[in-house]
């Protein structure tokens, strides 16, 4: 794990115990950064590399929305200036799928 991951797999832990999430989760021929299986909730981190690679995003996204997760995606950068933020939007993301299974 490079340091936007190590930083935040360390927010996940502390802000979301109870989402349970896990780190290098294998899924078909693909590793995800992180899941919460769960909230049926990935989160990625992309790097600089991921700019050129938007096609193989697309296809891994498709394939794992097509076995019942979103995917919500955040560049290093985001993830390295803004944890808070980062750490905000998966917990409202969380929450938008709680409410929709009541």
């Amino acid at each position: 794990m490079g340091e936007p991951e190590r930083r935040l797999w360390r927010a996940l832990r502390e802000a979301l115990p109870l989402a349970r999430f896990r780190r290098q989760v294998p899924f078909g021929p693909y590793h995800v950064d992180f899941c919460a299986h769960g909230p049926r909730l990935i989160v990625e981190v992309d790097g600089d590399d991921h700019a050129g690679k938007t096609h193989q995003d697309a296809e891994r996204t498709r394939f794992l929305r097509n076995e019942g997760y979103d995917v919500i995606r955040f560049g290093n950068t985001e993830v390295m200036t803004n944890i808070d933020g980062v750490v905000a939007m998966i917990t409202s993301a969380i929450a938008h799928k709680a409410r929709g299974r009541l």
